[in-house]
């Protein structure tokens, strides 16, 4: 990038003049100096981005330099060159953190090349950390929007449980937050500089489950053209996020358990074990000890996975964080979408505050976004919510069993007559287009199409 500053240290003045002609005729800003000390006061009075040093040097020598560069700036590229040209002095310089090497005479192309390849990386890890950076501010406990008891309790919960390995299972109803609870935890440990890897189990097909989870090699099934690294290899060091670990199939949860518990797979078609470092955070919708009491879910895989419960609350259990979101929806909408900061009227957060979210927080975040694209102003008015507080919207005749029988039970019967007369309640609204029926009920288009299938709404 023109106007960096690179710093060139050589006693040779030929050489100095030289790649300065070359590099400033690049654009870029050069200083030299014909010793290291004058290279290292060079270097801590300015900004430079990349250093070309001799090897042979009076008095400190390049290599020494080089020592004393790493101590100030791990991080700066530094390239060594020299007459002498040979391996043991190339190996010592790499051993010594040079970020490259080049053997004199040097050619124009050559030095420009190794010098923007160099500036290029740097950036690149700049960009890097400051990714990871802002991510994890992302995920940081005092980033979490919830200032209600039940929520607070979860922060504390996950602060506490966020620096070990052990096993966690969110539960809570769909919309709720647990892929943000679980990155959370990932990002607020001592895993957070290796990969988090989030899978949705009620995409993969039964068929593909354990080839995704644990990976295959080429042959082992008609399809396996080539190994392939599965989700648990991908997350080695990290963490590993299986949503809907409900639909994982009955068939596959034994395999799952062992990988659990030895920290070791085997890819499908394959004998070779393989170690894997993994911390697992399950999420799921469905009651798992009602699953495992119907024969559907592993008790022993229930127990490894819930070494540690958090419980979502639904949104209309924590009514007093809906201003507190709505505000944090409003500043990043607006942010995303590089419009004039926008703001709700006192009649329109009433609204909001008064309605049950049957979608919870990721229905109110999709209802802001289309409140401030239909607002008129940059005050939001309650007209601009559509149906949102409409209390007609919220009256849904539910199915109460008339024969005794124990709560769980119950309630489950009642849920699903609830879902699916909200799915069809969406659907007819929204012309049978799926995409803007999950919107509307606040849901992935996935987990639509899953309960669509499941409650025979194909023609819906």
């Amino acid at each position: 990038m023109p106007d960096e500053k690179i710093l060139v240290v050589d006693d040779e003045e030929n050489i100095r003049h030289v790649l300065s002609l070359i590099l400033t005729r690049k654009g870029f800003q050069v200083q030299t100096a014909a010793e290291a000390q004058t290279g290292l006061e060079a270097l801590a009075s300015n900004g430079v981005s990349l250093i070309i040093s001799d090897i042979r040097l009076p008095g400190m020598d390049g290599i020494e330099f080089l020592r004393r560069i790493r101590s100030l700036d791990e991080g700066l590229p530094v390239i060594m060159m020299t007459a002498f040209g040979t391996v043991e002095s190339a190996i010592e310089a790499m051993k010594a953190g040079a970020t490259d090497y080049l053997s004199k005479p040097i050619k124009a192309d050559e030095i420009v090349l190794c010098v923007n390849r160099a500036l290029d990386e740097r950036r690149l890890r700049a960009e890097n950390v400051r990714l990871r950076r802002e991510v994890e501010d992302r995920y940081s406990f005092h980033n979490l929007v919830g200032k209600s008891r039940r929520m607070q309790a979860v922060y504390d919960q996950i602060e506490k449980i966020a620096p070990h390995r052990t096993p966690v299972l969110v539960t809570g109803e769909s919309g709720t937050g647990k892929e943000l609870i679980a990155r959370a935890i990932h990002y607020n440990s001592p895993r957070r500089t290796h990969p988090l890897v989030a899978v949705n189990c009620a995409a993969i097909t039964s068929t593909l489950i354990e080839s995704e989870l644990f990976g295959h090699v080429r042959g082992s099934f008609t399809d396996a053209v080539a190994d392939k690294v599965g989700f648990f290899e991908a997350a080695n060091g990290g963490t590993l996020f299986l949503d809907e670990i409900g639909e994982v199939p009955l068939s596959s949860q034994p395999k799952l358990l062992r990988v659990l518990q030895e920290q070791e797979v085997v890819r499908v078609g394959d004998t070779r074990v393989r170690k894997v470092d993994v911390r697992v955070v399950a999420a799921t919708v469905r009651d798992l000890p009602l699953e495992v009491k119907e024969g559907r879910f592993r008790e022993d895989l229930f127990y490894r996975l819930s070494v540690v419960p958090v419980r979502l609350p639904p949104l209309r259990e924590r009514k007093e964080d809906i201003p507190l979101l709505v505000e944090h929806f409003l500043r990043k909408v607006c942010r995303a979408n590089q419009m004039s900061a926008k703001r709700m009227s006192a009649a329109a957060l009433e609204r909001l505050v008064k309605f049950d979210w049957p979608g919870n927080v990721r229905q109110l975040e999709n209802t802001i976004e289309r409140a401030i694209v239909l607002a008129d102003s940059d005050v939001i008015q309650p007209e601009a919510l559509s149906a949102e507080g409409d209390d007609s919207e919220q009256s849904v005749s539910v199915f109460v069993p008339e024969d005794l029988m124990d709560l769980k039970t119950a309630l489950r019967q009642v849920t699903e007559v609830l879902e699916k007369t909200l799915l069809e309640r969406a659907l007819q609204r929204e012309g049978s287009n799926r995409t803007r029926a999950a919107r509307l009920l606040g849901i992935s288009h996935r987990c639509l199409m899953y309960k669509i299938k499941e409650y025979g709404l194909e023609d819906a």
